[in-house]
C-alpha cells in the first residue's frame, strides 16, 4: 500500500457495535446508579468486591444456560492456547472466588459488585453487547429468611430511585415446585422461552417434548405462600406467584423472582434472581445456600426514562 493510500483511510469514531461511550453528562448518570446502588447495599451491610472480566470458559460450561455459553459469548484462545471468554454473567466469578476461600471465610457473606458483563447477542432496547450489572449475593443462609432480605434489598433500591409501587411489580416462583410439577429440564427451558414465542408455538413445542397440552393451572407451594406473607408483612405488597417465572440458568435450586414495569409503554422484565444452593460443588469444595440477584443499568435507566423519574441526584 502506497504511503497515499495510507493518508485516505480514516478510522470510525463510533464504538464497538453494541457498547457506549461514556461522556462526562453521561457519567452523571451512570455515577447516580451506582452510587444508589451501593448507598442500599450498605445501607444492608453489603460489602464489596470485583474480578478481572476474563474468565476460563469451562467455569460456564454445564452449570448455566447453554444458550449464553455456545451463542452468546466472546470467545476465544489466548496465545497459550486456553479457552477464555469476557464474562457473561458475575455469579460463575463470585462461586469460584468464595470456593477458593471456602475454609477461612466467615459465613453468612453479604457481598455486591457493579461488574460490567459481555454477550454477543442483537442490540435493541434493553439490551446491548456490553452493560453493567448490580450483583448482590447473600451466601450462608438456607432459610426463607434470606429471599426475603434480598428481595427487601431489591425493594429499596427500587424506592431509593423514586419508584412507586404501582410502577414495578416482582414476580416469584420456585424451581422446585416447577420440578415437581414437569420434572424435565427441557420442559422448564422452553416454559422460560415462553414469552418469546407465539402461543400456538409455544402449544406446539410443548405438546412435542410431554406429550400434552401445557396446563397453567398451577397453585403456589407453602414456601411461595410464606415467602409472600413475610414480604407483605414488611409492607411489600406488589408481589405475586407466577408459575411461568424459571429464570434460564441452570444452577437455580429453590425461589425464584423477576421485576416486571408496570408501564404500557415499557411492559417487560427488568431483571431477577433466585437461589442456587449447589454452584460451589463444581469446584469440589462443600456447597453453600445462596440467594442473589443482578440488575442491569440499561434496563434500569429506561425504567427511569419510561416514567419519568430523575437520572441525577435530587
Amino acid at each position: 500500500m502506497s504511503d497515499k493510500s495510507k493518508q485516505t483511510i480514516k478510522v470510525s469514531t463510533e464504538p464497538y457495535k453494541g457498547v457506549r461511550d461514556f461522556y462526562p453528562e453521561d457519567m452523571l448518570v451512570q455515577n447516580y446508579i451506582f452510587d444508589t446502588w451501593k448507598k442500599v447495599s450498605h445501607d444492608f451491610n453489603y460489602e464489596e468486591y470485583n474480578a478481572s472480566p476474563l474468565e476460563p470458559v469451562e467455569l460456564y460450561r454445564n452449570k448455566t444456560s447453554e444458550e449464553i455459553v455456545n451463542e452468546q459469548t466472546f470467545a476465544f484462545t489466548d496465545r497459550g492456547g486456553r479457552e477464555v471468554v469476557l464474562r457473561p454473567e458475575m455469579t460463575p466469578t463470585l462461586a469460584r472466588m468464595v470456593a477458593g476461600r471456602r475454609k477461612s471465610l466467615k459465613f453468612p457473606l453479604r457481598w455486591f459488585s457493579i461488574p460490567n458483563v459481555f454477550r454477543y447477542e442483537k442490540p435493541q432496547r434493553g439490551r446491548k453487547r456490553e452493560h453493567y450489572q448490580y450483583n448482590c449475593d447473600l451466601m450462608g443462609i438456607g432459610g426463607i429468611e434470606a429471599e426475603v432480605e434480598c428481595i427487601s434489598i431489591i425493594y429499596a433500591i427500587m424506592k431509593s430511585f423514586g419508584a412507586k409501587d404501582e410502577d414495578f411489580l416482582i414476580k416469584v416462583n420456585d424451581r422446585v415446585l416447577l420440578n415437581e410439577k414437569f420434572g424435565s429440564k427441557e420442559l422448564i427451558r422452553l416454559l422460560d422461552r415462553k414469552n418469546k414465542m407465539s402461543s400456538e408455538e409455544f402449544q406446539t413445542e410443548w405438546k412435542k417434548i410431554s406429550g400434552k397440552d401445557f396446563d397453567p393451572n398451577i397453585e403456589p407451594n407453602e414456601n411461595l405462600k410464606n415467602l409472600i406473607q413475610k414480604l407483605n408483612e414488611k409492607g411489600i405488597s406488589n408481589v405475586e406467584f407466577e408459575p411461568t417465572i424459571t429464570r434460564g440458568f441452570d444452577y437455580y435450586t429453590g425461589i425464584v423472582f423477576e421485576v416486571f414495569d408496570t408501564h404500557k409503554d415499557n411492559n417487560r422484565s427488568l431483571f431477577g434472581g433466585g437461589r442456587y444452593d449447589n454452584l460451589l460443588e463444581m469446584f469440589g469444595v462443600e456447597p453453600v445456600p445462596t440467594v442473589g440477584f443482578a440488575m442491569g443499568d440499561i434496563t434500569l435507566r429506561d425504567f427511569l426514562e419510561t416514567h419519568n423519574l430523575p437520572l441525577g441526584k435530587k
